[in-house]
């Protein structure tokens, strides 16, 4: 039943893509670490990555509610993933950033979508790999 195809349309076809992706990611992270994470604080880690952003730029970039965005922000605080540090002269205000094991975390993540992505391009050609990701990369508006 799961390898039964269906006709699905474009929309359905990317979006059952994109799980499969996510899935074989989190599969492969969690073979190699006991530390779960999820796809709300991957998403909040690569928006940390190379930067030090308040909360509140975070709060505006990711899909998910403030409060949701927030609670997300302590787990990844309370597994030692990112710092939260307080904005000079200013109480109200806070920024995050990467610790190192978030950094290390950050990056072994990275390297195993390079694999799967190398996968990818075995399996549809490095020609269809560019003329998707270009595809991909267009503004659809």
């Amino acid at each position: 039943m799961e390898n039964e195809r269906y006709d699905y349309g474009l929309l359905d076809n990317i979006s059952d893509k994109y799980l499969q992706l996510r899935k074989a990611i989190e599969e492969m992270w969690n073979s190699a670490y006991n530390i779960a994470i999820t796809n709300s604080e991957w998403q909040i880690l690569s928006l940390i990555y190379g930067k030090k952003p308040a909360i509140a730029e975070i709060t505006k970039k990711v899909d998910i509610s403030r409060q949701a965005t927030h609670k997300n922000i302590k787990l990844l605080h309370s597994k030692g993933l990112i710092a939260i540090h307080n904005v000079e002269n200013n109480n109200k205000k806070k920024y995050l950033e990467l610790t190192p094991f978030g950094e290390a975390c950050y990056m072994d993540s990275k390297l195993m979508k390079e694999s799967i992505e190398k996968e990818i391009i075995t399996k549809i050609g490095p020609e269809n790999a560019e003329i998707l990701k270009n595809i991909l990369q267009m503004d659809w508006n």
